[in-house]
């Protein structure tokens, strides 16, 4: 009987076994749900102790603070920290800010403020407010900041903010002492000032007195009795009490003693912000640092912008002058012209970051070189923007406005930011901060120039370039114009595969076709032909991830392609395969591509999904299917690796397709690039193919990366005609002519061929074209309908004679550097090589003849040698 009533019990007993062991997971991760649970509501965060901003002091006396290297003078305002700085070889002055500014009646106080100061800055908050302060209204004012001069060099250590100004009055002092005072003023002055203060005597506390808070703020009143200030004294009646105790002898030392007794914690809910900036005299340059180490601020109001010297060399309603802004190859806005109806000047120096996400895009402005400057009379200054120039934007603005100077400066982009669609839960905007800053220097470069004309300010621009890439800028060999021949391979179309719709390359220009091209041109006498061959591989012109390099069937076979390499270089041709390295465009895992692991990130850490915008709505076109991808920094240098490295061994050079064109941060949790780092990393790249050999050719040309190039394509020579432009001039093309060849956009397929072929005569720049075998209507019903005029047949002769003329009277100039150039009048420019050759240009629709009586046809150049 007992073993029958053990039985049924032990196979109960296996049952229940049997079944905890089956929702064994789930009674685990129920156990695991509860547990959090519990956690979360009973989890209170450690609160974040705030790191105040300690500010600086002012401890200094009215005596001007100069430095001299024997070439520049520096005098600084103690009181202001605005400078004057005399060229001593020119006599001439400049200061960083107007002398009269009190005294501009069209300017109001906080404009006023700003036109004082040699620093300003702004700081944004969640919601992306941005709030501006300046030098002079939140420090200087103040008595916030300390001067630290140096060898050669001054320090200026700024605390911006809504701080309470210091008064040298005791802010706790014994009674003793107190009495002392007190018993040199007369009774009344004694009576004023001391029923502001507040008498503590630790035998004679009230209820309301916390004796362990005062002791801990007022250690000394355990032994005697003390007056501390009172908390809501205002500032007016301070001064009066710190001309009372002044009046009796009472000093900043006794004030420091005096201020060792009081141990309280000063709080305020304003925000305080540090700024160090270091004038260093280098030779005849001012050098203007900006240590991002040594910002201080609260991670809750980050410093959104800074704008080192606004207002350097600031001409007022009575000056003379003009400013120089890198627009395209350079424009000039002369001082009061009157424009002040128009929109102020604004670039971004290298274009957009495209890791900073935006939901619409109005115009792309970009200049590819960071310099500015101011010419005045007979002198002129040009600053060059080096150590974190990728965070510049340039701005400028003529007098009549805001108040009666005309400006140019540099505004920096410190904390990027990303905003949120937060619309569900929230009527604001909501912005995320980068949370630290990299380790680096905003640097700018003034150099001096004893002249007043552009041309002398472009030729120091070029010295500059010269003396810091020396070895890669020396004079080209050329003999005729170069020539840039743009062949379209492939395309992609939508397909029927089996009732599918498919993307296919569609073939515009064989590998063999691309030859005879060639050679054919080649035969018609066009020399010194650059030929980068567009859509050679890996699905055509919006290329697949380039994780290696793969032919397109339908071009021809790989052999073809090298046979076309070495059929081009016999010809004298030199050829460069195209690629693009900093983006995924339509690429999956079979072509190697996971976007969660290799696209760059945001600030939000999401992936850098870019899209195409309209130009109707200026909207994301989100449902095109022509959404891309930024690459993650790493592995785009990889894949600039895969390029010239297959280049190479096909006997070709490497055209990069963005690389030297586009800069962008990433943003990745695991490698963060800043902007900086990412510049730096492709001049290292750039620097490295070519040392080890190999030819490289990039688009646009941003300045760090021409050095190292031997061909500049769809340079923007003339850039955005704005209104508040006076003149458009070749300032970038005067610094780096016969250094480096260039070209413009594409003649055959830019939208107005004839503007085009007058800018490269004016701005000398060599010729581009673009051609394709097949005629244009093989590109209807496809996104490359801007291959319109391409067609090689089509064009021939009239590209023969373009070029046949452009290089029988320009192409000894290209191995020259420019050394002259002048605007006529608005229509017509003339520009002078260093063998006397000079080119007329005239845009205009009517006939024009120079003082010297060269006549200059509408619409036409006339070239005197």
């Amino acid at each position: 009987m007992k073993t029958e009533n053990k039985k049924p019990k032990n196979i109960y007993a296996g049952a229940i076994l049997t079944t905890i062991v089956k929702h064994l997971p789930s009674i685990i991760l129920a156990l695991i749900i509860v547990i959090a649970a519990i956690f979360v509501i009973n989890y209170k965060p450690v609160a974040e102790e705030k790191e105040l901003v300690q500010p600086y002091t002012f401890e200094g006396n009215d005596t001007p603070v100069v430095v001299d290297n024997g070439e520049l003078k520096l005098t600084m305002d103690p009181l202001t920290t605005a400078f004057e700085l005399e060229v001593k070889d020119s006599g001439k002055v400049w200061r960083s800010n107007p002398a009269d500014v009190l005294e501009d009646t069209a300017a109001l106080d906080d404009q006023k403020s700003f036109l004082q100061s040699p620093l300003v800055m702004s700081y944004s908050i969640t919601q992306g407010l941005e709030t501006t302060y300046s030098t002079f209204g939140y420090s200087t004012n103040n008595g916030i900041y300390e001067i630290v001069p140096g060898d050669n060099e001054i320090r200026v250590n700024y605390s911006l903010g809504n701080v309470e100004k210091e008064y040298v009055v005791p802010p706790v002092i014994t009674e003793t002492e107190m009495n002392d005072w007190l018993s040199k003023m007369d009774k009344k002055e004694a009576d004023l000032v001391k029923q502001y203060y507040k008498k503590y005597d630790i035998n004679k506390l009230t209820a309301k007195d916390n004796k362990d808070e005062l002791l801990a703020n007022y250690p000394s009143m355990e032994n005697e009795v003390i007056y501390v200030l009172r908390s809501g004294t205002k500032e007016n009646v301070k001064k009066t009490i710190e001309e009372k105790f002044a009046a009796v002898g009472y000093t900043y030392e006794n004030f420091l003693a005096d201020k060792e007794l009081d141990l309280s914690v000063k709080t305020s809910e304003n925000p305080v912000f540090n700024v160090s900036v270091v004038y260093k005299l280098e030779g005849k340059d001012l050098v203007v640092e900006i240590p991002l180490k040594d910002l201080e601020y609260d991670k809750e109001t980050p410093i959104y912008t800074i704008t080192p010297l606004p207002y350097f060399g600031a001409g007022g309603p009575n000056d003379k002058g003009f400013m120089f802004v890198p627009e395209g190859g350079g424009a000039t806005i002369n001082f009061n012209n009157g424009k002040t109806s128009q929109s102020s000047y604004y670039t971004n120096v290298y274009g957009w970051d495209m890791c900073l996400s935006r939901d619409a895009v109005v115009h792309n402005t970009r200049a590819y070189y960071g310099v500015y400057g101011v010419s005045e009379g007979n002198d002129s200054f040009i600053c060059i923007l080096e150590e974190g120039s990728p965070y510049a934007s340039i701005q400028a603005d003529i007098a009549g406005k805001n108040h009666s100077y005309n400006y140019v400066n540099a505004k920096y982009s410190i904390c990027q930011r990303e905003k949120y669609d937060v619309g569900d839960i929230a009527n604001s905007d909501i912005y995320e901060y980068i949370k630290e800053l990299p380790d680096e220097t905003l640097t700018q470069r003034y150099t001096f120039v004893n002249s007043g004309d552009y041309v002398d300010m472009a030729k120091c621009y070029g010295k500059y370039l010269q003396d810091k890439y020396a070895g890669y800028m020396d004079l080209v060999s050329d003999e005729s114009t170069p020539v840039a021949i743009e062949m379209v391979g492939a395309i992609d179309k939508v397909k029927q595969v089996v009732g599918v719709p498919v993307s296919r390359p569609l073939k515009l220009t064989s590998y063999k076709d691309a030859a005879n091209i060639v050679e054919d041109l080649s035969a018609n006498g066009v020399s010194n032909m650059k030929v980068k061959m567009l859509g050679w591989c890996n699905g055509g012109v919006q290329q697949k991830i380039l994780r290696k390099t793969k032919t397109i069937s339908d071009l021809g076979s790989k052999k073809d392609l090298k046979n076309m390499i070495a059929s081009a270089d016999e010809k004298g041709a030199e050829v460069y395969l195209n690629g693009v390295t900093e983006y995924a465009y339509d690429s999956n895992l079979l072509d190697g591509f996971f976007s969660f692991r290799d696209a760059a990130k945001f600030i939000s850490k999401e992936r850098a999904e870019l899209y195409n915008y309209s130009h109707v709505t200026y909207a994301q076109r989100e449902n095109t299917d022509n959404n891309y991808f930024l690459l993650h920094t790493d592995l785009s240098k990889k894949l600039s690796d895969v390029l010239v490295k297959s280049s190479n061994s096909l006997g070709a050079g490497a055209c990069f397709e963005n690389l030297g064109m586009d800069l962008s941060s990433d943003f990745s949790r695991k490698k963060t690039y800043s902007r900086e780092a990412v510049k730096n990393l492709q001049v290292e790249q750039l620097k490295g193919y070519a040392d080890g050999g190999s030819k490289l050719m990039i688009n646009m040309g941003n300045d760090y990366a021409i050095p190292f190039c031997s061909m500049v394509t769809e340079m923007d020579l003339r850039g955005s005609e704005y209104t508040i432009l006076d003149e458009c001039v070749p300032f970038f093309q005067i610094a780096v002519h016969g250094r480096v060849d260039y070209t413009g956009n594409p003649i055959n397929i830019c939208g107005n061929a004839e503007n085009e072929v007058l800018y490269s005569a004016e701005y000398g720049a060599g010729l581009c074209f673009s051609f394709m075998e097949e005629s244009s209507f093989a590109t209807q019903k496809t996104l490359y309908t801007d291959y319109y005029g391409s067609t090689y047949d089509s064009w021939k002769d009239k590209m023969l004679g373009i070029y046949n003329r452009y290089n029988a009277e320009l192409g000894h100039t290209f191995n020259q550097e420019m050394v002259g150039h002048k605007n006529l009048n608005s229509d017509v420019s003339c520009t002078e090589y260093a063998d006397g050759t000079q080119v007329y240009v005239n845009y205009g629709y009517s006939d024009f003849t120079t003082d010297e009586g060269v006549k200059v046809p509408a619409r036409d150049y006339i070239v005197k040698r």
